[in-house]
């Protein structure tokens, strides 16, 4: 279980329908292992009560299901646990690693997760409304989450060419909800954003080459800074931007002929 997400981000990597077959050949999403819980609320309070202030370890465990909102989780160990469907609203996740775990239309709306390591996490449909996601490292699938209204203020979401020996790691955000969230100075270089959200976005100073905006929508976003080298505009809203003029090489971008530039009356 515990290399399934990773796994997946490969297969994301090679295409969306090559992790599309992944995740349905590669895990049961309706096994226990998937949807239940082997611990209880309870149990967790306990265990961070014991812990006297240091982060706990809950690494590989199964809490799918469970209510943790508001919980005190930061600097927790949660590397390959599985919290699908989990209630984390408001919970402090700060610092907290999640590598390769599993967030599956998790709730965690207004959580604090500055600093978290999200390598290989798999958050589809998860909700991040509102979220704090500063500093952290969301090289993941977080196609279809909500993230409207969070902030990822440098963000380091972009794929690092100099270690790429398992393939193209980056974050995926295709079709996520990213209207109004604040990305100043993000990194999202190379990373997959194609029909994401973008409107009333602040991208003032994201690093975005390479990046594949196909089909988003960035009406009203604020591109200030922003570097364009590269990156697929083919079919993506680029109406009443902001800042549009100190956008970094925004000559260069791909597909400038067919993206959208005046709304439709």
């Amino acid at each position: 279980m515990r290399h399934l997400a990773l796994s997946l981000l490969l297969a994301a990597a090679a295409g969306p329908a090559a992790a599309e077959q992944d995740l349905l050949l590669g895990a049961d999403m309706s096994s226990p292992a998937m949807t239940e819980a082997e611990m209880s609320r309870a149990d967790i309070a306990a265990m961070i009560k014991a812990a006297d202030g240091k982060p706990v370890d809950l690494h590989d465990k199964a809490l799918s299901g469970l209510d943790l909102s508001g919980m005190n989780l930061r600097g927790a160990n949660l590397r390959t646990a599985r919290l699908n469907k989990a209630n984390l609203r408001g919970a402090d996740l700060s610092g907290a690693n999640l590598e390769q775990a599993w967030f599956l239309k998790a709730d965690l709306s207004g959580a604090k997760l500055a600093d978290a390591k999200m390598f290989g996490i798999t958050a589809r449909d998860a909700d991040f409304r509102g979220a704090d996601l500063s500093r952290s490292v969301p090289i993941g699938d977080f196609k279809g989450a909500n993230m409207s209204g969070a902030t990822l203020v440098d963000l380091k979401g972009g794929a690092d060419i100099k270690n790429q020996s398992m393939g193209l790691m980056r974050a995926v955000f295709t079709s996520v909800n990213l209207a109004g969230a604040n990305l100043r100075g993000a990194n999202l270089g190379r990373s997959r954003l194609e029909y994401a959200n973008l409107k009333d976005a602040d991208l003032t100073d994201v690093v975005l080459m390479g990046s594949d905006l196909s089909g988003a929508n960035l009406t009203g976003a604020t591109v200030a800074g922003a570097d364009f080298k590269n990156v697929d505009v083919g079919g993506a809203r680029l109406i009443d931007l902001k800042g549009q003029r100190e956008a970094r090489d925004w000559a260069e971008r791909v597909n400038a002929d067919r993206a959208v530039t005046q709304a439709s009356n």
